[in-house]
């Protein structure tokens, strides 16, 4: 049923139960004048032309309202300093940051350092050697069958080709590919490791792992 612009369409607000007066606006949507009525006065506002909406306005705040000084607390108020920050080096991806050369005195990561680090990978954890206690990265993936774990050993080589980081690879029978991640100049973990890490879990393998089962 099409609607009838001409036709007088009348509204109804009452502001809450709570609120400090009582305010009843309606709103009549033809030639007749907007009438707002609360306690003390009564504003018409003309509805001029072919303007549909007329001049509505907010509502005045309430005495409470102003004494809280809510205008200066807001977004808008032009006593609010507003900064644009450039993100840091910490505060990117790591996936998006490029290794660096390493100089062989640099001492390895400390264990509570490389557990913070290990926050910002997917799927990786700490391995400690138990004979020498040179900390690692390692990571297991389980495919769908022996073809997949090659396929996901290039894909790994591709992107470590591109770092000049190599990680240890091992394909496990059936299914299973093994990688492990560590700095053997500095003999333990550099922020390298964990760019080389995030890199490697943005390969896509949704292609090469088991799906799901989906049960109706």
């Amino acid at each position: 049923m099409a609607l009838n612009l001409s036709s007088s369409l009348c509204f109804q607000f009452r502001t809450p139960i709570s609120a400090p007066k009582h305010q009843e606006f309606s709103f009549n949507f033809n030639s007749t004048p907007l009438i707002h009525r609360n306690d003390r006065k009564v504003v018409t506002c003309g509805l001029g032309g072919d303007d549909m909406l007329g001049d509505f306005g907010a509502r005045d705040p309430f005495p409470a309202e102003i004494e809280s000084q809510f205008g200066d607390k807001v977004l808008g108020s032009g006593n609010t300093e507003h900064k644009i920050l450039i993100p840091n080096i910490s505060a990117l991806s790591l996936s998006s940051q490029e290794s660096t050369p390493l100089d062989p005195s640099q001492p390895p990561l400390t264990k509570q350092v490389a557990q913070q680090l290990l926050r910002k990978v997917i799927g990786w954890r700490l391995a400690e050697d138990d004979g020498t206690g040179i900390l690692r990265l390692q990571c297991l993936w389980k495919l769908k069958d022996y073809k997949s774990g090659i396929e996901l050993i290039n894909r790994i080589y591709n992107v470590a080709a591109a770092t000049g980081y190599y990680p240890d690879l091992h394909l496990e029978q059936p299914n299973q590919v093994r990688a492990q991640i560590y700095t053997p100049s500095i003999g333990g973990l550099s922020m390298n490791d964990f760019i080389l890490a995030a890199k490697i879990d943005d390969i896509k393998t949704s292609d090469l792992v088991p799906k799901k089962r989906v049960w109706a």
